[in-house]
Parts: C-alpha cells; sequence; structure tokens
C-alpha cells in the first residue's frame, strides 16, 4: 500500500512555486504520491504536470475534476498532457460536483450527474487510450475530426471517480480504474464501498478498482483546538448529500468526526485500519491546519509507512 498526501498553497505568494517546494519536502519525507484539488482556481492537471516534472519519482494526481462544465475533449488534452510531462505518472479523478458550485458558478443545471459521468468517462476512455472518439450520447458528444493523441502518453491515462453513493460506485467500477472516496471512514469504507464498486468491476469484466481513500488527518498535540478548527472547515460538506450520507455510515455525525487527529501512533493506527478495510492507497488532506511543524510530523509517519 503507499501514502499520499493532497497539497494545499492556495495562501502562498506563489502557488505554482510553493507547491513545487512542498512536492520535494514530500518526496523527502517518503511519500509516494501528490495529489491536487480542482475547483476555480489553479489548474490541477497542469500543477500536477509542473510538479511531476520537478519531482521525478512521485507520482501526482487530480482530485477531481468536475464532470459538469468540461468536455472530454478539453479534459483528455489536460491528461494527456500531464501524462507526456510526467512519463506515466499522472492519475486523473472526475467527480460529480455539487449543485452549489455547478449551477452558481457555471450557470448551467445540476441535472443527470450519474448519467453525465458515465458518458463523460466513456468518451474520456476512447480517447485517452486510442487519440479518438466517436461518441454520441443523450447528453454528450465526442467525435475527433482530427486525432487527439498526445505523444508520450501513449500508454493511457488511470481514470478515477470520487464516488461514494451507489450510483456512483457502479460507474466507477464498470468504467474506471478505481474511486477517490473523502470522508469515508473505515467502517463505510468495508461494509458498503468496498463490496460494491468491486462487484461492479467484477460484472463489467474489469480488474479489481483502486481505492485511494482521501482521509483528513494531522499529527498534533493540541488535539481539541486543531479538531475545532477541522469541523469548522470541513462544515461545508455535511450540506452536501452524498457527504452526510458517507459520514454516517462511517459512524459519524459532523465530518470532523472522520478526521483522524492525534499524535504518531494514532495516525499510524488509522492507516493501517483504512488498509484493512480495503484501502489500496491512503492520501491525508489538510495536513497544514495545525501549521509547519504539525504538517511534517505527519507527513514523517506517513512517509514510513508508506509500502
Amino acid at each position: 500500500m503507499t501514502t499520499g498526501v493532497a497539497l494545499h498553497a492556495i495562501d502562498a505568494d506563489n502557488q505554482v512555486d510553493a507547491t513545487v517546494r512542498l512536492a520535494h519536502e514530500a518526496s523527502a519525507a517518503g511519500l509516494r504520491s501528490a495529489w491536487f484539488g480542482q475547483t476555480f482556481g489553479a489548474d490541477s492537471p497542469q500543477l500536477a504536470a509542473i510538479v511531476g516534472r520537478e519531482v521525478p519519482g512521485l507520482q501526482v494526481g487530480t482530485s477531481a475534476i468536475p464532470v459538469f462544465g468540461r468536455h472530454p475533449l478539453v479534459v483528455s488534452s489536460q491528461a494527456q498532457t500531464a501524462q507526456a510531462a510526467t512519463h506515466g505518472r499522472y492519475h486523473l479523478g472526475l467527480a460529480l460536483g455539487t449543485k452549489l458550485l455547478t449551477e452558481g458558478g457555471f450557470g448551467i443545471p445540476f441535472e443527470r450527474p450519474v448519467a453525465r459521468l458515465r458518458e463523460f468517462l466513456t468518451a474520456l476512455r476512447q480517447l485517452t487510450e486510442t487519440g479518438t472518439a466517436d461518441f454520441h450520447g443523450e447528453l454528450l458528444t465526442a467525435h475527433t475530426p482530427v486525432p487527439a493523441r498526445v505523444p508520450g502518453a501513449e500508454a493511457g491515462v488511470p481514470l478515477l471517480v470520487a464516488a461514494m453513493g451507489p450510483q456512483a460506485l457502479r460507474a466507477g467500477g464498470e468504467l474506471a480504474d478505481g474511486i477517490l472516496p473523502y470522508l469515508a471512514g473505515p467502517r463505510a469504507l468495508a461494509e458498503h464501498i468496498v463490496p460494491a464498486v468491486t462487484a461492479a468491476a467484477q460484472a463489467a469484466g474489469r480488474p479489481a478498482p483502486r481505492i485511494v481513500a482521501l482521509v483528513p488527518g494531522v499529527v498534533t498535540d493540541d488535539v481539541d483546538a486543531v479538531r475545532e478548527k477541522v469541523t469548522e472547515q470541513l462544515a461545508f460538506y455535511e450540506q452536501i448529500p452524498s457527504y452526510a450520507r458517507v459520514i454516517e455510515l462511517s459512524g459519524g455525525r459532523r465530518a470532523a468526526d472522520v478526521a483522524v487527529i492525534g499524535d504518531e501512533r494514532r495516525i499510524a493506527d488509522e492507516v493501517r485500519r483504512y488498509r484493512d478495510a480495503g484501502a489500496t492507497e491512503v492520501v491525508f488532506s489538510g495536513t497544514e491546519v495545525a501549521g509547519d511543524a504539525d504538517r511534517r510530523r505527519t507527513w514523517d509517519v506517513l512517509g514510513a509507512l508508506a509500502g
């Protein structure tokens, strides 16, 4: 099993420069992968490509691009370019997104998200595997009158889905290479998420899916103060039904109940619990919440656990 970290440097004077510095530090700590979110700020595939070039050997990934407001042809170009830039170390995550950001940001209806995800994945796999597409769905059309292959990305791009609900898990198992669950604790993984996506992959004749568990957490001695801060930061997710459901399935009431906050032994024990629940990779997010010293402590623990 591998361990990784989500890099978050939006408060820096230059986000790209700061992210590269953090990536070097993560690699030196023994972490195997660095992941980048996608909202309306930095372009995640481009950021991953830069980091992958600057930090040889580090796996890089996007977690995750919402399928609303994008098109498979454009995302394929981004992903293949990142894959060529990193010589095969880029991993692309897709997400349904949220009604709030889709309708409030793009001004388009948040309708039939799982159907859109399925069509997006189908067209995108054609593009990343063959460099061409001739897909005509109900919601999307992707056709290549000229080739869409990026030399250097012939091996394709691993496709992952930020899936936790039953329909999204089925789509991820049938059409993707794995999933990127967030705020899903070991109980939810073991009892609901891993069995569902694995069964879908088996039924579709696909290999066992990757389970890249994204976990908010940090090593700290000031547990109560940090938990209060994390509770405030993660409260947004409690308003989203899919996250609220998976938090409850994990045995929590608030999103922060799923966060792993404590000393080195606590973090190591929880990473092992995720592994036992079926996670193939564990990626910690929000490790900067308690300051640089605690972030470094967290990365050292995770690096020591890297397989």
